[in-house]
């Protein structure tokens, strides 16, 4: 795989030439959307401006396709505008598996995955980069231990999540940034593009949250 610098990252090229073209495509969320997205953006200014650390958590139901695709996308995110000290977690209602549709949707995006495990909920590596630690990926229950207890924020990328977690203990901001699910089209002729699409969607928004970092 190809290798390009990116300032003090070496980010493989085909993850920077991703973010390079979705940059230039911010105009197709409308306003509304970017509204809500800024709230989030000014979160993680006012974590970065008081030198803490910014704690990210993504949720759906399963934690099988969406909230993976934002907490590997926000982690990339950050780092492709050097925003720094923020780690990147995902969690579900329930725990399933990160389900393959989506591990392939990444792996066309550019990324490097790796299964480290073997049983019905495998640990992937999902590696963006040559120099960062790879971000790991697994479901999960979004108040599991591995996730942060207090001071994070919480992304609610699942309309059935946002419905069923009224109340989150230890979050400091959550909103609602829901998504359609690629799982609809789950074996059907448009399944690898409806994935794609959302993969790209929660890309894109979660460029443009970073792009608004102060």
């Amino acid at each position: 795989m190809l290798l390009i610098q990116h300032k003090k990252l070496i980010m493989f090229e085909s993850i920077k030439h991703y973010c390079d073209k979705l940059i230039n495509e911010f105009d197709v969320i409308n306003q509304d959307r970017k509204v809500l997205l800024e709230k989030l953006s000014d979160y993680i200014s006012s974590k970065k401006a008081s030198n803490q650390p910014i704690q990210l958590v993504y949720i759906c139901t399963h934690n099988s396709r969406r909230s993976h695709f934002g907490q590997i996308w926000a982690q990339v995110a950050a780092n492709y505008y050097h925003v720094k000290n923020v780690t990147t977690f995902s969690g579900g209602t329930e725990a399933t598996a990160f389900n393959i549709n989506a591990i392939n949707a990444i792996t066309r995006a550019g990324f490097n995955v790796t299964k480290t495990s073997e049983d019905q909920n495998p640990i992937y590596q999902v590696w963006f980069d040559k120099m960062h630690t790879p971000i790991i990926c697994f479901s999960k229950i979004y108040h599991d231990g591995l996730n942060p207890q207090t001071h994070f924020a919480a992304i609610m990328t699942c309309s059935d999540a946002e419905e069923n977690c009224p109340f989150i203990p230890g979050v400091e901001l959550r909103i609602g940034t829901t998504y359609n699910d690629p799982k609809a089209f789950d074996n059907t002729p448009l399944q690898d593009a409806k994935y794609d699409e959302r993969c790209k969607q929660i890309a894109l928004e979660t460029l443009y949250v970073f792009s608004k970092v102060k």
